[in-house]
């Protein structure tokens, strides 16, 4: 296939073209037969553009406590960042997808990935708060596209029969960024705080920029498919999904009681959502298909995508909060990150090259129950617990991770095929609300479940803290004695000493809580892998008790 042809209009291209060279989906590029080095190159590009879209989101995830300092903002106000970056990139998918097919690809590249590189350049000239909110959610919106566009170059880099194995790939390739960016990402704040970030992060989009324009993808069909009220559909959709972003990341931290902005904006979400619902109903050529997305097989799907992010924040949220929690510095977790970000590897080829179409259930189900037995593992923490004995259940966490999210996603697509393209837009606005929605469930979940968690332990543990214990007189002052060449006076050093016994109470119950917070979300899994293997074996009973009637029928009219 000449690249010389990508220069000729549509209508005569495609007539260039095999029948498994042709668009799947419209939107998406050609894919015809390339060479070896194209492949490779393709692969290389889309990687990079995967890496480049999902960098910067994890450079805030993994440093919010640093953002505090360096911005000399308060903790609500840091973790905003990370809230607006999500805002925006759940909703842009709402018309990327149309954007691609109307306006064509080389157009979308070019808009997404320069207004990237500008983002990149301008967070270098804005270093205060109000700046640096802006900067991240305009990031959200142009990391939106870059995913996208990081996937349509890495299928290209595999021939029609393995297209999907390298969708897979390129979905799990966009999970490596979090795992990679908290093993070097320290190193880049301690050498010139942000400035060190801001570089590494232009650097990127500037290689992305480069290699994109060198090395172009083939074309895709072009056809209007904008319609005046997709516009009203997503101006209702998008405030009121941001909305919600800011309730479920915020909640937590301002708490869901004391805050009454948390109030206004849930039922400020819910009347823009609905309102939105209402308008895709009555259209002819909804923006939202809601008739599909409520079928059985897509709800299902929904429930497992929004279930698994969730469990999965044990991980993200949990691990990492009860480490901290201890003590435990970012330095001294190089070598579970570096675990975790081989098992995700490792999960996305193990994902894509055992994928059976026919039986996606099957590695969803395998995904939940590992999920369940390392959480299960981590259910066992104590005050003592460091890293180390965490390697072996974040290693299965990690693995469960990429190993469910291509299958998920294939399950949506196929589902698309059946019952028409058009539903694309649909199925990219459940996947990704799932994804970025429940993150932010997950993340809320296991804060407020730990916070109350933490309040009980320590409670009991304090009523069981009376001065008639020896135990206790003999720990106070063991405690105390820690003051004794700095303070001569008994009292204080009593007083010191109660204030250490109290912190020990404090982080004893903080271990309780994840502890609780850990089982529970192992239940969920388990709970979650028996659902989806009903599910999976049930057409083969009614087909077993379909046969059995007809059988039973059969021997009643002889």
């Amino acid at each position: 296939m000449s690249r010389r042809n990508y220069a000729l209009p549509w209508a005569q291209y495609v007539e260039t073209l095999q029948p498994h060279e042709r668009p799947m989906l419209p939107g998406s590029p050609a894919t015809p037969d390339h060479t070896l080095p194209y492949r490779l190159a393709y692969g290389a590009v889309g990687m990079l553009v995967t890496a480049t879209g999902g960098i910067g989101a994890a450079m805030i995830t993994a440093n919010t406590q640093q953002l505090v300092g360096a911005l000399g903002v308060s903790t609500t106000e840091a973790a905003w960042l990370p809230v607006v970056y999500v805002m925006t990139n759940a909703c842009m998918n709402l018309l990327l997808i149309k954007f691609r097919q109307q306006y064509g690809l080389r157009l979308f590249a070019q808009i997404f990935l320069i207004a990237y590189v500008l983002i990149a350049v301008g967070a270098f000239f804005f270093e205060d708060y109000g700046s640096t909110l802006i900067v991240r959610a305009f990031a959200g919106m142009a990391a939106a596209a870059l995913t996208s566009l990081g996937f349509l170059y890495t299928i290209q880099a595999f021939p029609a029969a393995h297209r999907l194995k390298g969708l897979i790939l390129a979905i799990g390739a966009s999970s490596l960024a979090l795992p990679a960016v908290r093993l070097f990402s320290n190193h880049l704040v301690e050498l010139s705080e942000w400035q060190g970030f801001h570089a590494f992060e232009l650097g990127l989009s500037l290689l992305s920029l480069a290699a994109v324009f060198a090395l172009r993808l083939p074309p895709s069909e072009k056809m209007k498919v904008f319609d005046p009220l997709d516009f009203v559909t997503f101006a209702l959709f998008a405030p009121g999904i941001a909305l919600l972003c800011a309730v479920l990341g915020l909640g937590r931290i301002v708490w869901w009681t004391e805050a009454a902005w948390i109030g206004w904006a849930l039922i400020g979400s819910i009347v823009l959502l609905t309102t939105a619902l209402l308008v895709e109903f009555n259209r002819k050529t909804p923006l939202i298909n809601l008739s599909w997305l409520s079928g059985p097989v897509i709800v299902r799907l929904a429930l497992v995508i929004i279930g698994v992010r969730i469990v999965l924040s044990e991980q993200t949220t949990g691990a990492v909060g009860l480490m901290t929690q201890l003590g435990v510095g970012p330095d001294q977790m190089h070598g579970l990150f570096g675990l975790i970000l081989l098992a995700t590897a490792a999960g996305s080829l193990i994902s894509a090259f055992t994928m059976n179409p026919a039986k996606l259930d099957k590695p969803i189900a395998i995904a939940l129950a590992l999920i369940a037995v390392g959480a299960f593992i981590d259910s066992h923490a104590t005050v003592l617990t460091r890293p180390a004995q965490l390697y072996l259940s974040q290693t299965m966490l990690a693995f469960a991770a990429a190993f469910f999210i291509g299958p998920a996603m294939i399950q949506g697509v196929g589902q698309v095929l059946q019952k028409g393209a058009q539903n694309l837009v649909s199925f990219i606005v459940v996947f990704s609300m799932g994804q970025n929605i429940g993150g932010l469930i997950g993340t809320a979940l296991i804060g407020t479940l730990e916070t109350v968690r933490e309040k009980y332990h320590s409670s009991q543990l304090s009523e069981s803290i009376t001065l008639g214990d020896p135990l206790v007189v003999q720990r106070l002052q063991q405690l105390s004695g820690a003051y004794a060449r700095t303070l001569g006076d008994p009292t204080l050093r009593a007083a010191e000493g109660q204030v250490l016994l109290q912190q020990q109470i404090t982080q004893q119950a903080h271990v309780l809580a994840y502890n609780d917070v850990f089982l529970l979300m192992s239940i969920f899994a388990a709970l979650g892998c028996a659902w989806v293997t009903f599910n999976h074996f049930r057409p083969r009973l009614q087909a077993r008790l379909a046969e059995r009637d007809a059988a039973s029928a059969a021997a009643a009219v002889e």
